[in-house]
């Protein structure tokens, strides 16, 4: 009876330590000095300026037509009028929930460009 006693009490503090490690573990990674060393975290003004950077390049080599071109900066603007809605809701500020949404959608509009650029159709001068 003892053994089992012990055992369970060495398991208790090993799931204990355990779980307090990682609980400090993912504190840690959502403090902003992390994500601003972090390269792989951009932020959505960062990727703005990026997509938009891409489709003008798709559009001065060719590579989009005028109408996935068209579609493309559509997509962008409802896309920027939705990020500023969602900050008009909450006092300038985006929250969480709000940061994933628009960064879902920003994933969805860069394969559109990706897919838009690298397709067989060409703008016809």
């Amino acid at each position: 009876m003892s053994k089992k006693l012990v055992s369970f009490a060495i398991t208790a503090l090993l799931a204990t330590t355990g779980f307090a490690q990682s609980a400090t573990t993912t504190g840690s990674t959502s403090n902003s000095a992390t994500s601003a060393t972090n390269p792989n975290h951009r932020t959505i003004n960062q990727r703005k300026r990026n997509q938009q950077r891409r489709i003008d390049q798709g559009e001065d080599s060719g590579q989009l037509t005028r109408r996935e071109d068209h579609n493309l900066e559509k997509k962008e603007h409802a896309l920027n009028q939705e990020e500023r809605d969602m900050r008009k809701l909450d006092n300038g500020k985006l929250t969480a929930q709000d940061r994933k949404t628009i960064n879902k959608q920003q994933n969805k509009l860069s394969k559109n460009i990706y897919r838009d650029k690298h397709n067989a159709r060409k703008r016809k001068s």
